[in-house]
């Protein structure tokens, strides 16, 4: 593996320093030289911690770090060969565009030739060519994070990082950066470490997605293998939403599994783990997995809430006493079930995973 962190820990003392606060524990990660792994999870997870350390800004309490065969535990920042992007743009405003880039260029004192022919060659890869001689201050935000982001690659780092690069853009140009990343990312085959909270950002991003929380590594996996089959329920209502369905297990046969759930019973496929006859089991149903037509569904309900939103019609049905949530995304379907109107509900049985109650999936 190009770079690995072996069970690295980061204890900080307390405020005080009575007692102590453990960011990260026991974190074991791989990444490929050329792929793009994102660090996703809420505010305190330990994502910016475990990125801090592998630039060299925070040192592990214990671990190693290797880059292409290195440990680089002990080396400063400025001598791993990696460059950062960082949340704010930190761009020098009495500088243009072209010395902003060139910065780190001039520091290593390298010939003006060199440096004109690096900072143009990465300023046409952001799409800036022309932009060089402006001000930071005449750039769209968009334009200014291209600007953060070339002066990151103009170094030619061996491994790329990003803290949560694009979170003071507005929407579309989020969408927009996070396209151009992705495809920058892509023509350099530049190893990138990318830390974010948003899940679009990841699922968009990502040969692979590493979800922690609470300092520990979830579930690692790629963004079809995250969202279709989440290991635990932090997993599942962290990348999308889901509905949690209580259940228990009436038969197993290979991978198919019987269980009664909301009174009835259903037979699923695709199960890769064993349970026992009569153990309490979790339901993890996407809403999407959900059918929600007049008649001809296994279970019964009532709609509670339907809210027309353009793209699709989203539903809450109670079911046997439980409130379901499905969304219908054809846009041949014009008729909105209303508030109190019978329905039934069927799930596309083989996209359902199942979970031990209460526990996290092996």
């Amino acid at each position: 593996m190009y770079l690995t962190l072996e069970n690295i820990t980061k204890v900080f003392p307390s405020r005080g320093n009575v007692g102590e606060v453990i960011a990260v524990h026991d974190v074991n990660l791989e990444i490929q030289k050329g792929e793009l792994v994102t660090l996703l999870g809420p505010s305190g997870c330990g994502k910016t911690t475990t990125l801090r350390m592998i630039a060299g800004f925070e040192f592990p309490t214990s671990g190693r770090i290797v880059l292409d065969g290195q440990e680089i535990n002990s080396l400063p920042p400025h001598k791993r060969e990696m460059s950062m992007v960082f949340q704010s743009y930190a761009l020098f405003p009495h500088l243009t565009v072209f010395e902003n880039v060139a910065y780190g260029l001039n520091v290593q004192r390298l010939s003006k030739k060199t440096i004109a022919e690096r900072v143009g060659r990465v300023l046409d890869l952001v799409h800036l060519k022309g932009y060089g001689d402006r001000a930071p201050g005449q750039l769209s935000g968009g334009q200014q994070q291209r600007v953060a982001l070339a002066r990151a690659l103009v170094m030619e780092p061996k491994v790329l990082l990003m803290d949560e690069p694009l979170s003071n853009l507005d929407a579309k140009l989020r969408e927009e950066m996070r396209t151009e990343i992705r495809r920058i990312q892509k023509t350099l085959n530049i190893t990138s470490v990318y830390v974010t909270h948003d899940q679009i950002e990841a699922m968009t991003l990502s040969d692979r997605i590493v979800v922690m929380n609470e300092g520990v590594i979830e579930q690692t996996g790629t963004p079809v293998e995250i969202y279709r089959f989440p290991n635990s329920r932090f997993v599942a209502n962290f990348i999308g939403r889901a509905n949690f369905i209580d259940g228990v297990v009436l038969d197993q046969k290979n991978s198919r599994l019987t269980v009664r759930s909301l009174g009835e019973s259903i037979t699923l496929s695709n199960i890769k783990r064993e349970f026992r006859e009569g153990e309490p089991v979790t339901l993890i149903v996407r809403p999407e997995m959900i059918q929600i037509k007049k008649k001809g569904g296994l279970y019964q309900g009532t709609v509670r809430q339907s809210v027309y939103l353009g793209d699709m019609i989203e539903y809450a049905v109670e079911v046997d006493g439980v409130s379901i949530l499905g969304t219908e995304t054809d846009p041949h379907v014009i008729e909105l079930f209303p508030e109190g109107e019978n329905v039934t509900v069927d799930f596309a049985q083989d996209t359902i995973q199942v979970l031990p109650a209460g526990k996290k999936a092996d």
